[in-house]
C-alpha cells in the first residue's frame, strides 16, 4: 500500500482462493443455468478432485445450509461468497455431506468447511461441479475470475477491485 493509501485509509483489494482442489471449468459447462448465466452473481466453477471445501479467504460463515451442500461466508473485506457443492444436491437431503462449521463462525483461508463424498454424489446421478459465486459484485468496481486451470487452496481464482 502506498504512503497516501495508508494516510487516507485505502484498503487492499480482496483476494479469493479456490475452495476446492480440481479443474476449473468454463461457465457454459456448468449444468445449471442459474450458475452458468451468473444469475446470482459472477461465478467460477471447479470439477472437484477431492471431497473437501476450504475457506477461500478469512471471514465469517454467514450460513451453513442444513443439508451441508452449500455455505455462504463474508470475507473480512466484505465479499459475500456462496459455495455450492454439486448441482441439485439439495435433493440428497444431506446424504454424503458433512458440515464442519457453524453459522457466525470465524474462519481463516484454508479452514475446512464441508466434507463431501464425490463417489456417492455421482452414484446418485448428480453433478459434483462446485460453483463459487460473488453475491455482492456491485459493492466493488470489478470482479474478474481467472481462466480455467488446475486449482487448489493456494490458487488465486479472482481479482476484485475496490471502488475508489
Amino acid at each position: 500500500m502506498s504512503f497516501l493509501g495508508k494516510l487516507f485509509g485505502s484498503k487492499p483489494d480482496p483476494v479469493l482462493y479456490s475452495p476446492v482442489k480440481g479443474e476449473a471449468i468454463l461457465n457454459d459447462q456448468i449444468p445449471d443455468p442459474t450458475f452458468a448465466e451468473g444469475i446470482l452473481g459472477p461465478t467460477f466453477a471447479v470439477d472437484p478432485k477431492e471431497g473437501l471445501i476450504k475457506a477461500p479467504c478469512d471471514g465469517t460463515i454467514t450460513q451453513i445450509f442444513r443439508t451441508g451442500h452449500a455455505v455462504t461466508l463474508t470475507s473480512k473485506d466484505g465479499v459475500e461468497i456462496l459455495i455450492h457443492v454439486g448441482i441439485n444436491t439439495v435433493d440428497l437431503k444431506g446424504e454424503g455431506f458433512k458440515p464442519l462449521v457453524k453459522d457466525n463462525e470465524e474462519v481463516k483461508k484454508g479452514s475446512p468447511l464441508i466434507e463431501f463424498d464425490i463417489d456417492l454424489i455421482k452414484e446418485k446421478g448428480f453433478s459434483t461441479i462446485v460453483p463459487i459465486v460473488v453475491c455482492n459484485p456491485t459493492d466493488f468496481e470489478s470482479v474478474t475470475f481467472i481462466k480455467p486451470s488446475t486449482v487448489d487452496n493456494q490458487s488465486q481464482i479472482c481479482t476484485i477491485k475496490n471502488k475508489k
